[in-house]
């Protein structure tokens, strides 16, 4: 972006609805590649939902946490080496053909998923997936960013941000709709294929960005396109402000090297930039490490962990929290310049911290207050239809429907048949004693969590976990990332911390539901709160307040 960073105010969005109906050619290049922030939402919401339904057709899913965990985290691995690739594509292509190869990448994957006859090859359709996300991540913004008028910048590329939110909760929806159909998860996969294609034919029409096309030498080219956002006389003060910043940047590629390993070595090898990627990379980290992505990408399972056994209930209670994860995108654009990145990340650190704690001792009750398991119950199924690890343990009486669950992968607990909290049946996992359970006395088949009275308040704390997330930790880190290194350095700077976020979401959703199996649910959610703890002392000591700082001032800061 031409003179640094841009953020959105109130004055930027009311000239910025002024200046689209003047010029609706403005928004059509924003919205159409702000599809691709859509996909990146839909394509990293959507396995919540449709995982509940392949662990139902494939045994392998739902007897293997680890395929569960590939499944969900190589769109994450893909996305990282996706985002490493879309930066030189960006450079050698144009962002224009980045954006179709993405929308190809999603295409392909959403057809893979759909049609998969195994769960490798869903793993496959995942990695396209992630290609694709990773790609688009970085060229969305960048796209808009170049191709919007300079004095509403902020505003439009804000909207690539509430369009990944909102294809989070179009996600959710989507999988909603289609939990009595057949096919479930194949349609719920499939379905993102359908904005890929439309954003590939909007694309089509549009025009190459005139920075891009600039700094390939085509200055005819690149004034025609400016022709048609500004008027004449803007249009000649852009052109010169793109003059001076390529020129800038062609000479600060001669002071630190134009390969990745010389910018990094000469990047670490600066103080003043060191510390901004102290902050930098800290902030990100910490993004991650507080588990926002465990409900990003198990959202429903997390709601069946707190006892509510049903699909449908799961994805719809699921849905609110993926609500209110929108809605503080949005109260984010109005507090983050009144109060300070510092300020909110700390006050965001500390409600998660509480909603964390509180949700490992709502849990714990949860597994220490489940039903009992009764003999008479589980051997009026049949002794062949008990699960095995129940009948030979020593001491049977003291049971309870979480010991049964966590016992093996073979286990599963159906509720009695007069009340779900009266002693109930340990059976072994397979489709036929399901139907068994359910088709008698109108029992409950749990496999994730068990029967509770706590179930609710542990889904408000879920959502009061994300109203702290959100509007802090959510969306500062990016902000912080994009004021705290000197302009030579932000691309640099910013990749760098970009891969640390990407490689700690990857740790965070690989080891999730392991994390789950050998800890429990209270035990993992509490090793979160410490993680969240670190980090708050990390932002405390490591993370200056860049609020209102010309990029000059921030230089000098780091530099003392």
């Amino acid at each position: 972006m031409e003179g640094g960073s841009h953020k959105a105010n109130q004055t930027e969005f009311t000239e910025c609805w002024n200046r689209v109906w003047k010029t609706p050619y403005i928004m059509r290049l924003a919205l159409s590649a702000g599809i691709g922030g859509l996909l990146f939402g839909y394509d990293t919401g959507v396995i919540s939902g449709a995982l509940l339904y392949i662990k139902e057709d494939f045994e392998s899913v739902q007897k293997n946490t680890w395929l569960q965990e590939t499944i969900v985290s190589m769109a994450v691995a893909g996305a990282i080496v996706g985002a490493a690739l879309g930066g030189w594509m960006n450079d050698k292509v144009g962002r224009k053909m980045t954006i179709l190869i993405a929308d190809v990448l999603f295409f392909l994957g959403a057809l893979i998923m759909a049609a998969a006859p195994s769960p490798w090859v869903i793993i496959l359709g995942r990695i396209f997936v992630g290609l694709g996300v990773g790609m688009a991540s970085l060229t969305s913004p960048l796209y808009i960013s170049e191709a919007s008028p300079a004095r509403i910048r902020g505003a439009l590329v804000s909207t690539n941000g509430l369009l990944i939110t909102a294809g989070q909760f179009l996600s959710y929806l989507i999988n909603l709709s289609f939990t009595k159909t057949r096919g479930t998860w194949r349609w719920m996969l499939g379905v993102a294929g359908i904005p890929a294609v439309i954003q590939f034919i909007l694309m089509l029409s549009l025009p190459e960005s005139p920075r891009w096309l600039y700094r390939k030498h085509m200055v005819h080219d690149a004034r025609a396109i400016l022709d048609k956002i500004y008027l004449e006389q803007e249009a000649d003060e852009e052109m010169r402000a793109m003059q001076l910043s390529i020129e800038a940047e062609e000479e600060d590629e001669k002071c630190i090297g134009d390969s990745l390993i010389a910018r990094v070595r000469s990047a670490w090898g600066n103080k003043v930039v060191r510390r901004g990627l102290y902050a930098g990379i800290t902030v990100q980290v910490a993004q991650q490490f507080v588990g926002i992505n465990t409900v990003m990408y198990y959202s429903p399972t997390i709601v069946q962990f707190a006892g509510f056994a049903s699909n449908q209930t799961a994805l719809a209670l699921s849905l609110v929290t993926s609500g209110l994860n929108a809605i503080g995108s949005v109260v984010s654009m109005a507090f983050v310049d009144r109060y300070g990145r510092r300020r909110l990340m700390i006050i965001s650190m500390f409600g998660i911290i509480i909603c964390l704690v509180a949700l490992s001792v709502v849990f714990y009750q949860v597994a220490d207050h489940s039903p009992s398991v009764s003999m008479i119950e589980s051997t009026n199924f049949g002794v062949n239809s008990t699960c095995y690890d129940y009948l030979k343990a020593s001491n049977p009486a003291d049971w309870n429907c979480m010991k049964c669950l966590r016992a093996s992968s073979d286990c599963a607990f159906c509720s009695n048949g007069q009340s779900k909290y009266h002693p109930g049946a340990c059976l072994i996992l397979n489709d036929p004693i399901k139907e068994m359970c359910e088709e008698k006395h109108e029992r409950t088949w749990y496999i994730s969590g068990c029967p509770t009275k706590l179930g609710v308040l542990a889904v408000i704390l879920l959502g009061a976990y994300i109203i702290s997330y959100s509007p802090g930790m959510g969306t500062v880190p990016w902000i912080v990332n994009s004021e705290i290194y000197p302009l030579r350095y932000r691309g640099i700077g910013g990749g760098i911390a970009a891969v640390s976020n990407w490689c700690s979401n990857l740790i965070v959703s690989l080891t999730f539901l392991t994390l789950i199996e050998l800890l429990g649910s209270s035990g993992t959610f509490l090793l979160f709160a410490g993680f969240s703890t670190i980090g708050l002392l990390a932002i405390y000591l490591l993370v200056p307040e860049t609020k209102g700082l010309p990029f000059e001032e921030v230089e000098k800061m780091l530099n003392k």
